[in-house]
Parts: structure tokens; sequence; C-alpha cells
């Protein structure tokens, strides 16, 4: 019996070794390939606006489709490496879906899907790769850039305005009386959304509104941290200038100073 345990748990120790192994290969993996990534990443997302609003060229096309490729040998490189592989497919089954979305515009589903006249069906396709395309860039951002650092908010604030400004112009562009006509009133549109100051314009599209309603969500949660993250910058500029009415750090360490020296002297008289 001893044996039997022994050779059990030799090979346990075998696979934990292993395992971490391949976790150590897969975590050098991915600093090597954060750059390349996160450069690809935004190009995708600059290329899903330029379809959009313009519409993409035969050679523009096909560098998308690049990038989708190397995308998918990544994930493919990196569930291979996983010691988890079902662990790693359910915290990254959407980007597998990601992954999957643009084979529908590839093998022409949603020129096939205009045709049969369901236009919302198109329209929920082009809604899921915007916040796909978001979701992409904010995964590759995170990994460059803290969280919870104000270039990284700044930076996903922007992908979010540009990406979110070219889904409003094409649901909203062909609707009576829209004035999101052009990308340029999009965009407009789409930043006093996110600044919280609103538009006289309100979506018509029923997928405009889901899309308006979730750039207004993200508008109202960055909006308090920036004002956070501002009034944290004064009040700590305030707290160096001795004149100041908040209290400095220097002053708080002479006052610390004091009390020691007080405490001493007091516990110094019989």
């Amino acid at each position: 019996m001893s044996n039997k345990y022994s050779i059990s748990d030799s090979n346990r120790a075998n696979k934990q070794s292993i395992d971490q192994e391949r976790h150590e290969i897969l975590q050098q993996i991915e600093e090597w390939l954060e750059i390349p990534m996160l450069v690809l990443s935004f190009v995708w997302t600059v290329l899903l606006i330029v379809e959009f609003v313009w519409g993409l060229s035969s050679l523009l096309n096909a560098v998308s489709t690049t990038i989708w490729i190397a995308f998918i040998l990544d994930f493919m490189l990196q569930l291979l490496l996983a010691p988890q592989k079902l662990n790693y497919l359910k915290h990254n089954w959407l980007t597998a879906f990601a992954l999957l979305l643009p084979a529908v515009r590839i093998f022409r589903v949603t020129r096939i899907i205009r045709v049969l006249g369901t236009a919302p069906g198109v329209q929920g396709v082009q809604l899921l790769r915007v916040l796909i395309r978001i979701n992409r860039g904010m995964k590759t951002l995170s990994k460059s850039v803290s969280r919870r650092g104000f270039g990284y908010v700044v930076t996903l604030t922007l992908l979010v305005v540009f990406t979110g400004a070219a889904g409003m112009y094409v649901f909203e562009r062909n609707i009576p009386g829209s004035t999101l006509t052009n990308y340029g009133n999009a965009l407009w549109w789409t930043a006093m959304v996110m600044t919280t100051m609103g538009s006289d314009y309100f979506p018509k599209t029923s997928f405009g509104r889901v899309l308006c309603f979730l750039l207004a969500v993200y508008g109202f949660a960055v909006f308090g941290y920036v004002t956070a993250t501002i009034a944290t910058f004064f009040v700590g500029q305030d707290a160096n200038d001795d004149d100041a009415e908040i209290a400095s750090e220097k002053s708080i360490k002479a006052l610390q100073a004091e009390i020691v020296a007080l405490r001493k002297e007091i516990q110094a008289r019989p």
C-alpha cells in the first residue's frame, strides 16, 4: 500500500511540476506578445470604424482578416499551453466568441441575412462587433497598463468614444430626422453622451438605444472616476502647500515630532 501511495504522490508531484512549467511558459509568451497584440487590437478596431463609415478596400479587408487569423493563432497557442484547458475556456469564452464572429462577415452570412430582409439581425451582428472590439481592446490594454491607472481609463474612453460613434452612425444614419448623418456628428454626439451632458437627439433604432444606454452607463462611471482623480490631484497640491487650509505632510510630521518630544518630557519628570 505504501508503494502505491508513493507512486500516486510522485505522479501528482510530476503533474504539478509540468503544470507549473507550462504556466511559466504561457506567462512568458504573453509578455512577448503583449505589445504586438495591443497594436493589432487597436488596428483591428480602427478597421471596424473605417468599415462602418467608409467601407473597406480589398487590401484593408485582407489586413483585417490577417489580424483575425493572428488572434486565432494566439488564442490556440495559449489554450494549448494552459494547464487547465476547461478552466481557461471558462474564463475566456467571450474571447473565443469574438474570434468566431468575423466568420459571419467572411462567409457572407450577414449578406444572406440582409437578402432575407432581417435588418435587425444585421444590426444585432454589428452591435456585437462593436462590443467585442471594445472588449478586445480593453483586455489587451489591461495587460499593458494598470486597470487603476488614469492613462488606462483615458485610453479606454477614447476607444469607446470612437468605436461607439461608428456604431451609432451605422444604426442611425438612414433614420428620418436623424442628425447622425456623418461620422463627425456621431462622434460629437457620443462625446456629449460620455460627458453626461446629453444631446437633443435621441436614438430611434432599438440597437441604437441599447448602444446609447451602454455608452451612458460607461460615461457615468468614468465621469465619477475622473472627477475623483482631479479632486485628489488638487487636494494633493494643497496638502503640499504650507499656507493652505489643508494640513501639509510636512506640518503633520512636525506635529507628530512635537507630540513625541512632549511625551518624553512628561515621562522624564519625577
